[in-house]
């Protein structure tokens, strides 16, 4: 559906407190790739390993039990000079979870990932979650899915979900997961090639520089 590949301006103006895309510089293209749920030994140093080819920096939302059971390659991704996210400690769904217990999910990422940028799994949150969690850190969901997760699309669709939509200050979003990987795979490195050549560069998404969390 385009509303979730590329959300339409009058959703993200009914959420004008979350991050959809962020207002590059006048004449700099970037663009800026985010992965959720990692870390995992099965994709993550290999998505490491691509994105230093490229000379990539991106945005790891992380759940905690992940990095809780691989801190070595949490470690990687933060001796790459990629930032963190936390993206809540069991993976969460904010719709069928109370608010208390959602907020101390995302208290108990926090031990293990230490950063102020959040995104809810499955780009859901409820009111009332949202407006303790903004207290406390930015939200972050996205200007462009490439919807990778979805085993009815080929890859070749996820990547055109990110060539048709994506433009300088573009959050994109791939994912870490088993599931994801021939479409992640090959959508990513598509983007990073094509972009690339393009002349655009690939930043990790400030961790608590207001500044740069102004929607355009």
């Amino acid at each position: 559906m385009d509303i979730i590949v590329h959300p339409p301006n009058f959703l993200r103006q009914f959420f004008k407190n979350f991050l959809w895309k962020i207002n590059p510089e006048e004449g700099r293209k970037v663009i800026y790739i985010t992965i959720d749920d990692g870390p995992i030994p099965e994709l993550t140093p290999g998505t490491l390993e691509m994105l230093a080819e490229f000379g990539a920096k991106a945005t790891f939302f992380c759940v905690g039990e992940n990095v809780q059971r691989y801190p070595d390659i949490y470690q990687q991704i933060i001796k790459g000079g990629h930032s963190v996210g936390n993206h809540t400690f069991n993976h969460l769904k904010g719709s069928r979870t109370k608010i208390k217990e959602y907020v101390q999910n995302v208290h108990l990422a926090d031990e293990y990932i230490k950063t102020k940028l959040f995104r809810p799994p499955h780009g859901i949150l409820r009111k009332p979650q949202a407006r303790i969690i903004n207290k406390e850190k930015k939200v972050v969901l996205w200007d462009v899915l490439s919807e990778d997760y979805n085993r009815r699309l080929s890859p070749e669709q996820c990547w055109k979900n990110v060539e048709r939509n994506t433009t300088s200050g573009s959050i994109i979003v791939f994912h870490d997961n088993i599931k994801a990987e021939p479409r992640q795979r090959f959508a990513l490195r598509q983007t990073l090639e094509y972009f690339g050549t393009l002349g655009y560069e690939f930043a990790p998404i400030p961790d608590g520089v207001n500044n740069f969390w102004k929607n355009p």
